[in-house]
């Protein structure tokens, strides 16, 4: 798996050299792993250099095909991209990122080089803010240790006492709205899918330009349509868990 993880996007191709030292493993055991995940067709040699094959996506499509989440989002999904023609996303947390399962993209997006498999941090976007705002404290202050709080933009809130305020106001909402803190001119608006004790496993957004932002309207339309459609597929509350809500 760290032959694998070696191929991080920056290269298409590695050589047995390159891959011993992203990995910190010997030639001898970087030739070995190699050796065998190409004998199994998940690696492709090309003369010195190696890259990832195309079996790799059938992980890919065996997780998409098996999750109940995945499942239950994708007519709703497309029910939401076909009512506001924009980028409409699943989202679920890995560590301290999230990481797009479900993409259905328009004509209109702004950024078509996030697809299904992306990983972005959750504590400047909004499907990772809509997330948090359920966690216990415990479990944002574990997020946000171990998150590289950088300021992609200038409206990037980096502050972890200022996300923390944020994710009270997030929660009381139900919804999350992030704008431009991760790429400019992007406007992201999100609500969380939850389980049956209201912690969420996903996340629901719409992508929109600034462009295609009406700051009067928008975010009220927007909001309420998420939250419609991610409690849709969020699981029943239990009876303690709705008194208590």
């Amino acid at each position: 798996m760290k032959v694998l993880m070696a191929f991080d996007g920056s290269k298409r191709q590695l050589t047995l050299t390159e891959i011993a030292a992203l990995t910190d493993l010997d030639t001898s055991a970087a030739q070995r792993f190699t050796h065998t995940l190409t004998a199994l067709g998940y690696l492709v040699k090309d003369g010195r250099k190696y890259e990832l094959s195309v079996r790799l996506l059938d992980f890919t499509y065996h997780y998409l095909a098996s999750s109940e989440l995945v499942q239950r989002a994708t007519p709703v999904l497309q029910a939401l991209a076909r009512e506001t023609e924009e980028a409409c996303n699943l989202t679920v947390a890995d560590g301290a990122d999230i990481v797009f399962v479900l993409r259905i993209i328009s004509r209109h997006a702004l950024n078509p080089n996030v697809i299904v498999g992306t990983r972005l941090p959750a504590y400047c976007t909004a499907p990772g803010l809509a997330i948090l705002s359920t966690w216990s404290p415990e479990m944002v202050e574990d997020t946000l240790a171990r998150s590289q709080l950088l300021k992609h933009t200038s409206r990037t809130i980096t502050d972890p006492r200022r996300i923390k305020a944020r994710l009270a106001r997030i929660r009381a909402a139900g919804y999350a709205l992030t704008e431009e803190e991760l790429y400019p001119d992007d406007i992201s608006t999100a609500a969380p899918v939850l389980d049956a004790q209201g912690r969420a496993i996903g996340a629901l957004n719409i992508a929109v330009s600034r462009a295609r932002w009406d700051p009067e309207v928008s975010e009220v339309r927007y909001a309420q349509l998420l939250r419609t459609a991610a409690a849709s597929i969020s699981a029943p509350r239990l009876p303690h868990q709705a008194a208590a809500g």
